[in-house]
């Protein structure tokens, strides 16, 4: 395949073109815009009897509030009448806050339910939910975000809005009940007040307030309490305001959270013909606290903290890479706060903590300050060594100290200020980052987002000298712009970084330097109508030129994207790319097209498929190949109990028509859900590898093969109060050499919340 090959004056011409031709298009579809209601202010009661929280209100609290209505669908629908009733109520006492939701269903039959563990959000957005957000602060940055399903099925979440940030692995210790009846299904929850942050005040306090219901048939509903203006790029500022909350206190306010890990790890002695030898049982008990200083001002802290894994990472197909892949953050106690330390490019990044004696953390925001602070000392040093080229990863077997400081001051409606400090320090080692950002909101569609950073490194000697690195202490500077405009018919963005090749952050995650981008996106949008053939089609266009800093080209790519949102909750997207990319010294041709699709037609079912073809580079054997890879996957929920999670991914690479290798991951999950606290699960993970050897110019085995299983029971009070009993193994082979088990661990954990 040959693909148009661009010049970089080429792809601004027609992203300029695009640019013009959007504009009008934008300016078009002004003409119709509706006129959309004001945000409705409640007044909201204080609870006149305890409340049960078991999924029937049939408590006397329940009688006074009065009822909020879900009166808008924003998708697919454009503030337009809901396809089924809603009724919300909320209420509070001097410990929690309540709401409940009553949701009606013309056919209750085939209303969404499955059970799973909290927080497994690709899964639970497929069934029927309702989901409520909380800006306790008011000030429209940054909220509290909980979902529950009709069985009463968790899951929670910080939103920040500057970053556009919803993270699903933050947790809080609150209680809700699900139950389907005759007319639908009926939610009822409530929050403690010590899991929440809000202003210090003894009057009354307004807080910013969305309630939303999610009901998926043939498209997915989404209907909410408030207007979603599809021509105004935020969403806190649009929420409704309650009032009336007085008297709030957290109490309180203290949690501690002991833990005992035990572990053994057994490993083959030799391989492949020895025998696995028993391991010793490590045992590490553990303790992190949680001191809610005021309702607005957390301090954590931890000794000999639990940051054992539970949950495997989902693999990577982790060949031809050149860059370090990145892994989520999982670990509870770099969760709490997490939103604080975001800042626009990746100078903090809490994996790089690997294995601390304890750590200290403080957290909250008092008026328009919002404070991060956070203190460890660990026993390895994790680095990424970054370049324009490429990335390596080495660990210095040594203790290392961490100390992270981010401030952030809101100005005006909806911007904001912050500046930046992260350090370590070692033996002959030392990484000091220091910055200024800055959020800038103009009007309702447009936002700018900078950041400057200066750093300091020194590594050790032995490691400059391994890693091509300067010796002695060398600095660097990074900058970063990024204009968006966001409304109902078009997006596009103008984005500049520009990364020194002396510039490092240890305590983030910056895998690429010495490199100057210009990237330029636009993407008109096309809005459907209830009941039609698309929800939604839309189209982008991105190009983007990397140097680095001499001046000379590393990267140039057009990509162009066509998107298809119908019936049955189907997405479609066809894409193609056409890019240069210098690696070693020579010019590459990376021109490719792109294929995904996925549906969910029915409750349980979910199923996705992306292909791609086209040439790209070798980077073993520094040329050009053609690669074909197809990823297909499927989700079925049988029953309300079992789920079966099915991936694989190949990939087939071929150089002058011979192919260089062909590789498998085949990805298995199944778990079985006994209840909303229980489940049993098993991961299978399987990859293969077939090398034509003589097309490298590196030695390589023939084939290589390897399993990982992990087999795992959970019982789950809440997020800390836990119970995981588990086994997992990685077997390996080779050319001549069957699948041997190099190694297995047995695993207990014991986790135990103690709320005061």
């Amino acid at each position: 395949m040959r693909l148009l090959q661009p010049t970089f004056k080429g792809i601004i011409f027609l992203l300029f073109f695009s640019l013009i031709f959007n504009f009008n298009f934008g300016q078009e579809q002004k003409k119709v815009e509706k006129e959309y209601p004001p945000v409705r202010n409640f007044k909201v009661s204080k609870a006149v009897s305890k409340i049960n929280i078991d999924g029937v209100l049939n408590e006397e609290a329940w009688t006074h509030p009065e009822k909020i209505g879900i009166d808008y669908e924003w998708s697919p629908g454009d503030a337009t009448k809901p396809p089924v009733k809603t009724d919300v109520m909320v209420t509070f006492d001097e410990k929690n806050f309540y709401i409940a939701f009553v949701c009606y269903d013309p056919d209750p039959k085939k209303i969404r339910a499955h059970l799973m563990d909290r927080d497994s959000i690709n899964t639970f957005i497929q069934d029927d939910h309702i989901s409520f957000m909380l800006d306790t602060f008011n000030d429209e940055r940054r909220a509290f975000q909980f979902r529950v399903n009709p069985l009463g099925v968790q899951a929670d979440a910080i939103f920040s809005e500057m970053e556009g940030y919803e993270d699903f692995s933050w947790d809080a210790i609150w209680v809700s009940a699900g139950k389907i009846t005759e007319f639908g299904y009926v939610v009822e929850v409530a929050i403690p007040l010590n899991q929440l942050r809000f202003p210090k005040e003894k009057g009354v306090q307004t807080w910013g307030i969305e309630a939303d219901r999610s009901y998926p048939r043939n498209a997915r509903h989404r209907m909410s309490t408030h207007v979603r203006d599809r021509d105004r790029n935020c969403i806190l500022c649009q929420f409704n305001k309650a009032t009336g909350f007085v008297g709030l206190s957290p109490g309180k306010n203290l949690e501690f959270d002991p833990t005992l890990t035990m572990v053994r790890t057994d490993k083959i002695d030799e391989f492949p013909n020895g025998s696995l030898v028993s391991g010793k049982v490590e045992a590490e008990p553990g303790i992190s606290a949680r001191w809610g200083i005021t309702s607005n001002l957390v301090l954590n802290a931890a000794i000999n903290p639990d940051f054992s894994q539970v949950e495997a990472d989902v693999q990577e197909l982790e060949v031809n890479n050149r860059y370090a892949i990145r892994y989520p953050e999982k670990r509870p106690f770099f969760l709490e706060g997490a939103d604080f330390f975001l800042t626009p490019l990746e100078a903090i990044f809490t994996r790089t903590v690997f294995d601390p004696y304890w750590g200290g953390k403080l957290t909250g925001k008092i008026g328009r300050n919002a404070l991060g602070v956070y203190t460890t000392r660990d026993k390895f040093n994790n680095l990424i060594i970054p370049s324009n080229q490429g990335s390596s990863s080495h660990t210095i077997v040594d203790d290392v100290y961490n100390g992270v400081f981010r401030y952030r001051r809101d100005i005006g409606s909806g911007s904001a200020l912050g500046v930046l400090y992260t350090g370590r320090e070692g033996d002959e080692y030392s990484n000091h980052v220091v910055g200024g950002d800055g959020f800038f909101r103009f009007g309702r569609s447009k936002t700018l987002n900078v950041q400057f950073l200066r750093s300091q490194t020194e590594y050790p000697e032995d490691i400059a000298s391994a890693y091509g690195q300067e010796t002695g202490d060398f600095g660097g500077n990074a900058i970063f712009a990024d204009f968006v405009h966001y409304s109902r018919n078009l997006v596009y963005q103008v984005q500049y970084t520009d990364l020194s090749a002396g510039f490092r952050a240890d305590s983030g995650f910056i895998p690429r330097v010495d490199y100057r981008k210009f990237d330029v996106l636009i993407r008109p949008v096309i809005w459907g109508k209830r009941g039609g053939w698309f929800n939604q089609i839309s189209f982008t266009l991105r190009g983007w030129y990397i140097t680095d800093q001499d001046g000379e080209m590393t990267d140039q790519k057009l990509y162009g994207n066509f998107t298809y949102q119908g019936p049955l909750q189907t997405v479609a997207q066809m894409a193609i790319n056409i890019s240069k990319e210098v690696y070693n010294g020579e010019t590459f041709d990376k021109n490719y097209l792109q294929f995904y699709a996925e549906m969910k037609p029915k409750g349980g079912l979910y199923y996705f498929l992306y292909t791609q073809y086209g040439s790209v580079i070798d980077y073993t054997n520094i040329r050009s190949g053609k690669s074909f890879q197809i990823m297909p996957g499927v989700e079925l929920g049988l029953g309300r109990n079992l789920n079966v999670n099915l991936s694989h991914i190949y990939e087939h690479f071929t150089y002058e028509g011979n192919k260089v290798y062909t590789a498998n991951l085949l990805q298995t999950k199944f778990v079985y859900n006994l209840n909303i606290r229980t489940f049993v699960r098993a991961i299978i993970q399987y990859t293969h590898i077939d090398r034509n050897t003589g097309l490298y110019i590196v030695p390589v085995d023939e084939k290589t093969k390897a399993i990982f299983t992990q087999f795992l029971f959970s019982y789950k009070i809440n997020p800390q109060t836990v119970l995981f009993i588990g086994y997992s193994d990685n077997q390996y082979g080779m050319k001549g050499i069957d699948l041997t088990r190099a190694d297995r661990t047995f695993f207990l954990k014991i986790g135990y919340a103690l709320v005061m």
